[in-house]
């Protein structure tokens, strides 16, 4: 069935509840060297990154459909988390955790030597991790509140950083990508999953996809260095990065 329908509902509703918050941000930093601006829009924040604009943010009202009874068979969930590079012990940052659909799964693959740190930057979606981890008995998810522009995580400690559909909607991906550099591990991955564009059947708004080429070179951009990009998801991209290990 084709979902570009209720996607696109569930944004615009999005937009009218969080959307007019970025404009009075934009016009303050238009002298950042790394972004330019136009007129922002109903799919997109006006503000380009490396000639990509920027998408909205789907708020905590779009909870829903994170949690959809069919997103393990329409995206293979199972197959994503079967094949994160995840060892018992590492510590791992699910950044835009949402609902917490991996940030749970993960504490039980790292086991209680690991934690997971929650990143999101809406407390109502750190709540609902909360009430979840509490509820399967789950106690090494850390809750972490970032800011739009840092992540918040402590420096050279992460083995591992998820993002999953998120990092498109980054109202300053730079900026979150080089602190992620940073909390990395010496060989830490950075494991990124979109939607990709490439594929005109994938039925999810232009915006809310991402080329592997447009990919790598952002990540290129802070330091990061392309893995591979795993080919078993029916409609996203598995790309793997690392950050570099320190030679003598």
């Amino acid at each position: 069935m084709n979902r570009f329908p209720l996607i696109h509902t569930l944004l615009l509703s999005t937009l009218l509840l969080t959307g007019t918050a970025c404009s009075d941000e934009q016009n303050i930093q238009k002298g950042d060297e790394h972004y330019s601006f136009t007129q922002e829009n109903q799919d997109g924040t006006g503000k380009f990154y490396m000639d990509r604009e920027i998408s909205w943010t789907m708020g905590h009202q779009g909870a829903g459909w994170l949690n959809r009874k069919t997103r393990i068979k329409e995206e293979r969930t199972d197959l994503l988390l079967e094949n994160l590079p995840i060892s018992p012990g590492d510590n791992i940052a699910d950044i835009g955790a949402g609902t917490g659909f991996f940030s749970i799964p993960m504490a039980e693959l790292t086991g209680s030597d690991g934690t997971v740190y929650a990143v999101d930057i809406q407390p109502e979606m750190l709540a609902r991790i909360q009430k979840r981890a509490a509820k399967a008995g789950i106690t090494n998810v850390k809750l972490v509140l970032a800011t739009e522009k840092s992540p918040a995580l402590p420096a050279n400690t992460i083995d591992m950083v998820l993002m999953v559909d998120a990092y498109h909607e980054f109202a300053w991906p730079r900026e979150v990508m080089s602190a992620v550099y940073e909390s990395l591990t010496p060989g830490g991955k950075v494991v990124l999953i979109e939607y990709r564009q490439e594929d005109p059947s994938v039925p999810i708004l232009r915006l809310h996809k991402m080329s592997e080429q447009q990919v790598r070179r952002e990540m290129a951009a802070v330091g990061l260095e392309f893995v591979e990009n795993g080919d078993f998801l029916p409609q996203q991209h598995f790309l793997i990065f690392s950050k570099a290990v320190e030679t003598l």
